[in-house]
C-alpha cells in the first residue's frame, strides 16, 4: 500500500524508519519531511494543515493511509475532512476525530472528560479574562507551587510553574488579559500542583480495543538537573525504571481502560495514538495531559523497542480488529539524546552544516529540524537530531548515545549531558 506521513520532525522520521519496515508498504510520503525522511521516502512540499494540498497529493500519488504526526492538522480536523468526503471514504486516516482531539486541542475539556469517567487528575477550575478576581481568590487558596495552563495549543510552552503567589497572578494576568500565549491563553485553567515524577503512557486504539506500547519518560527543561525554559524535549529514556508492574497495571485500570471507555460514551471516534502525561504520586498515577497523538522526543525510543509491523496494527485499527492483536516488545532499553542549535528554545540561527553522521554505526539518528541543501545536511530548526541507542539497561543506552553524539557536530550544537540523571 502506499503511505503517507504528516510532519517534519524527529516524531516523523521514526514514524517513516518504522513503517519503510513494513513488507505491507509499497510507496512512502512524507510531507514535508526533512533530511532523514528524504533518505527513505518521498518528501512532499505541503503544509499539514494544507487539506486541499494533502487531498491532492493523496489523489496523485493512490495513497491508501494517512499517518498524521502533529496535533495542528488533528485539531484542525483533518479526519473528518477525509472520512466525510465521499472520493476518500477508503482512505485511513491514523489520528482522532476533531471533537476527540479537544481532549489536546482544549486543557479544560480534558479536565471535563476525566472528571465525568472518574479518571484521577489535580483539582482545577478555568478562567477567561471576565473572570480575573476570581482566578486570584483560586490562587489564593491553593499552595504553591501554582500551576498555570493556557487552555489551547501552545506548542508545549503553555504551562506555567511559579512558587509566589504575587508572580502567579501577575503571569494570569499575562496570560489572560495581555495575551501571552495568544489565543491559547484566552482561557487559562488552574490546578493543583502534583509532586511526584513523570512519565508517559502511549496507547494505540481503535476506539473500543487498544493496546499500550512501552512507557517512556522524556526531559523538557533546556538546563541540566531540569532547570531553565521548557522546550520540546531534550531526550527520553524506554521502560522507565521506576514504572513496575504493579503500577503499570494501576494505570490500565484506572486510567487506559476508562479514558478509552470515555470516548466510545461520549460517542468521540478515535483511531490512533494517545499520548496520556502522568505523574507518579506516592504509588498512584494521575493524569496531567492527554496529547492526540505520539509525543516527540519519545517517539524516537517507543517505535524502535516495538518489534511488530506498525502497518499491521495500523491495519486492524481500520478494521475495528486492534484488541485480537499481539503486539511484540523488545527487551532492550532505549535512550534517545536531542541535539539542539544553540539558543534554542529562544532565539537561534538555521543553516549550520551537520557532520558526522555517516560515522555513527551504533545509534540510529532520527532527523528535525534538518534539511538536505546540495550535498550538505544543514540545520533548520530549534532540535536538530535525535540519537537513538539499545542497552540492556536504560544507563547502557545513555552511555551508547553519548558515545555517538561525540562523532557528530555543527556550530553552536548544544544537548543536555544529564538525561537519565533522576532515575
Amino acid at each position: 500500500m502506499n503511505i503517507l506521513v504528516l510532519g517534519s520532525g524527529g516524531r516523523e522520521h521514526t514514524f517513516a524508519w518504522k513503517i519503510a519496515q513494513s513488507p505491507k508498504c509499497e510507496n512512502l510520503f512524507v510531507a514535508p519531511g526533512n533530511s532523514g525522511t528524504n533518505s527513505i521516502a518521498t518528501n512532499l512540499q505541503i503544509a499539514v494543515t494544507d487539506f486541499d494540498a494533502i487531498k491532492s497529493a493523496v489523489r496523485e500519488n493512490d495513497i491508501d493511509m494517512i499517518v498524521v504526526g502533529p496535533e495542528d492538522p488533528l485539531v484542525k480536523g483533518i479526519h473528518d475532512e477525509f472520512t466525510k468526503d465521499s472520493e476518500f471514504k477508503n482512505v485511513l486516516v491514523i489520528g482522532p476525530s476533531q471533537a476527540a482531539a479537544q481532549l489536546e486541542g482544549s486543557k479544560e475539556f480534558a479536565k471535563e472528560f476525566m472528571s465525568r469517567h472518574n479518571i484521577p487528575t489535580a483539582a482545577y477550575q478555568s478562567f477567561t479574562a471576565n473572570d480575573l478576581e476570581s482566578g486570584y481568590s483560586f490562587l489564593e487558596s491553593l499552595m504553591p507551587p501554582y500551576v498555570l495552563k493556557a487552555d489551547g495549543l501552545a506548542a508545549g510552552k503553555g504551562v506555567l510553574i511559579i512558587q509566589d503567589l504575587d508572580e502567579a497572578k501577575q503571569e494570569l494576568k499575562n496570560m489572560l488579559i495581555d495575551e501571552k500565549f495568544g489565543a491559547a491563553s484566552s482561557k487559562v485553567v488552574i490546578e493543583e500542583f502534583l509532586d511526584g515524577i513523570e512519565l508517559s503512557c502511549f496507547v494505540l486504539t481503535d476506539g473500543n480495543g487498544y493496546k499500550i506500547l512501552p512507557m517512556a519518560k522524556d526531559y523538557k527543561r533546556i538546563g541540566e538537573g531540569d532547570t531553565g525554559l521548557n522546550t520540546g524535549g531534550m531526550g527520553a529514556v524506554s521502560p522507565v525504571p521506576f514504572a513496575s508492574q504493579e503500577f503499570i497495571d494501576k494505570i490500565e485500570q484506572q486510567i487506559v481502560i476508562p479514558t478509552v471507555k470515555g470516548l466510545s460514551i461520549d460517542e468521540l471516534p478515535y483511531q490512533g495514538f494517545i499520548f496520556i502525561g502522568l505523574i507518579k504520586v506516592g504509588n498512584d498515577p494521575k493524569v496531567i495531559e492527554y496529547n492526540v497523538r505520539m509525543g516527540d522526543p519519545e517517539t524516537e525510543v517507543v517505535l524502535p523497542r516495538l518489534k511488530s509491523d506498525l502497518v499491521e496494527l495500523f491495519e486492524a485499527i481500520g478494521s475495528g480488529d486492534l484488541a485480537s492483536q499481539e503486539i511484540e516488545i523488545d527487551d532492550r532499553a532505549a535512550s534517545t539524546i536531542v541535539m539542539v542549535s544553540g539558543g534554542y528554545p529562544e532565539s537561534y540561527e538555521k543553516g549550520k552544516v551537520i557532520s558526522g553522521l555517516e560515522n555513527i554505526t551504533d545509534s540510529i539518528v532520527f532527523h528535525a529540524g534538518a534539511k538536505k541543501v546540495g550535498n550538505d545536511v544543514v540545520t533548520s530548526g530549534g532540535r536538530v537530531v535525535a540519537v537513538t541507542s539499545y542497552g540492556e539497561t536504560f544507563n547502557d543506552a545513555i552511555k551508547k548515545s553519548y558515545q555517538s553524539i561525540e562523532l557528530l557536530k555543527f556550530d553552536k550544537m548544544y544537548y543536555r549531558k544529564d538525561i537519565g540523571f533522576d532515575l
